[in-house]
């Protein structure tokens, strides 16, 4: 695998994004339980089926497009950013000398924002080691930098983020991804209950400045456009409540570019040992 990767980051962001595209549909005619978590997320959403197979494309083209990412130099890959939305409030944020807590869901290219952020300043990355010692020795390649540190979902890591934002330095997690049991609390996303973190809500309680983030994939692989913006309210209130309101940003990103959201993610599932959903 790390062999193929190496092949596939010497082409062009274009052919990647092409042969991810074909792939990606692929997946979706071949595989039924992919093709029905999708159907069934963004049904939930409100969205119309002919969605259905772009994002699938989408979701091909994302996979693929980390080769050129995590196995070109970081020069390399953040010149794929063409484009960023939303400087002022970064340079505000980082203004404010408290660190930044950036969010950023499983939308366009989440791979790219952390490149980019790292190439400025230091940047505590949270992330979940996969059970795939081939995948795990991708990310590593990938994603350690000279200023990006990977921080596991543990305790250790939480210390590591918690640290960072005290030497008033940068991290990123992403928000919607479904945590174990413990680690997560039954809350809304896009009208039906999905188990949530509950981490990024309490680092929004340190007073470090939050911003919502994503990496916008452009057409005919014309590169990437950043977006940082900061939430549409203050986040306020319990750890509870602030993690309802972190998903409801998550929301009003995704809705406005739908197709590149990770709809075949499994959002709804039950974490084993977890209480079932206050609806079931």
């Amino acid at each position: 695998m790390v062999f193929v990767y190496r092949l596939l980051a010497r082409l062009p962001l274009g052919w990647l994004h092409g042969l991810g595209g074909v792939v990606g549909r692929g997946v979706y005619w071949f595989s039924p339980t992919y093709r029905r978590h999708l159907r069934a997320n963004m049904t939930q959403a409100g969205l119309p089926p002919g969605l259905w197979g772009p994002a699938a494309a989408e979701a091909g083209k994302q996979t693929l497009e980390v080769a050129r990412i995590w196995l070109r130099t970081q020069a390399e890959a953040t010149a794929l950013v063409v484009e960023v939305v939303g400087s002022e409030h970064l340079d505000e944020a980082r203004k404010a000398g408290r660190g930044v807590i950036f969010l950023t869901p499983h939308l366009g290219c989440f791979e790219i924002t952390g490149q980019y952020l790292a190439a400025s300043g230091d940047l505590t990355a949270l992330y979940r080691p996969p059970k795939s010692a081939t995948l795990q020795t991708l990310i590593l390649l990938g994603r350690q930098r000279e200023r990006l540190h990977l921080a596991p979902t543990n305790l250790q890591g939480v210390r590591s983020l918690v640290k960072a934002l005290k030497r008033q330095e940068m991290v990123i997690l992403v928000p919607d991804q479904a945590p174990k049991e413990g680690e997560g609390v039954w809350l809304r996303f896009f009208g039906r209950y999905a188990y949530t973190m509950t981490l990024a809500a309490r680092l929004t309680e340190t007073g470090a400045p939050c911003l919502m983030t994503w990496g916008e994939r452009l057409p005919e692989g014309r590169g990437f456009r950043l977006h940082f913006s900061p939430p549409s309210q203050p986040l306020v209130g319990t750890t509870v409540e602030r993690a309802q309101q972190i998903n409801d940003e998550i929301e009003r990103l995704v809705l406005a570019c739908p197709t590149q959201y990770l709809w075949g993610y499994n959002r709804y599932k039950r974490p084993s040992g977890a209480e079932p959903p206050p609806e079931a």
